[in-house]
């Protein structure tokens, strides 16, 4: 009885320790005053301001442009890639696709300028969203090889069956089965591209502007409730979209 309670002490002790500054970030971004070292009323000022701010708005657009666009064919190239790993149970395939989420970011980040570098390819919006793609397509083909192994396989050889040829019996049968997989997977593909920081900074290039960058180059002066306002709305839309992946694929989460 003594050691369950002590691991309940401690489970809530670390989930203080995760979220008690996510709490404290939220509620200073409606405190009515320039520095965050004491709450002083309650105002929505900060968030009117955010709005009006062009350079964060910019920055915003870039991000969910983005984060559109390498959502979009990371999920078609991981749909692809997770079908391939499952069928085909090639031990070099889930090496080349999963090897760039197992790798560190800072490690990623430098090998990709390294390598636009060497292409002589201007660094911007394009390699920032090459670079998003390469990133998110391991963690699309792992939702997807997971609603994979738990799918009846005798329905698609029903479809071989009754004449349907592989790509029919793919575009019937197999895709809508996983389609809450792919759709997990282009959501968490599109969480992942906004909020990435480190692969950005380094693919990103002079004058190119994100909403993570654009929040550590603010904080750098200081911490405004205006970063507070706008890590708030960065916070709410990640995690919707987390609910939204997890409650499509349940077992999505757990797999990654």
């Amino acid at each position: 009885m003594k050691r369950s309670w002590a691991l309940y002490a401690a489970a809530v002790a670390g989930y203080l320790f995760l979220y008690v500054p996510l709490v404290i970030v939220v509620v200073y971004s409606f405190n009515d005053s320039r520095l965050n070292a004491e709450w002083v009323g309650f105002t929505f000022d900060w968030y009117r301001r955010l709005f009006a701010n062009d350079e964060m708005i910019q920055a915003a657009v870039n991000s969910l442009a983005i984060a559109a666009v390498a959502s979009l064919v990371s999920t078609v190239l991981g749909t692809m890639a997770g079908f391939a790993m499952h069928r085909y149970r090639s031990r070099l395939l889930p090496v080349l696709v999963l090897t760039p989420i197992a790798i560190p970011e800072i490690l990623m980040g430098v090998s990709l300028l390294l390598f636009f570098v060497l292409l002589n390819f201007t660094l911007g919006i394009v390699s920032v969203t090459l670079a998003h793609i390469a990133f998110c397509i391991g963690f699309v083909a792992i939702v997807v090889r997971s609603r994979l192994a738990g799918m009846d396989e005798s329905l698609t050889e029903a479809a071989r069956d009754c004449g349907a040829t592989p790509a029919q019996a793919f575009r019937l049968v197999t895709l809508p089965l996983i389609m809450p997989a792919v759709i997990a997977g282009a959501l968490m593909a599109f969480t992942l591209s906004i909020d990435d920081f480190v692969i950005t900074f380094f693919t990103a290039g002079a004058g190119t502007q994100t909403l993570p960058l654009q929040i550590y180059s603010m904080i750098k002066i200081s911490v405004t409730p205006e970063v507070n306002a706008v890590s708030t709305l960065l916070m709410l839309l990640t995690l919707v979209l987390i609910v939204l992946a997890s409650k499509l694929a349940p077992g999505a989460l757990r797999t990654s």
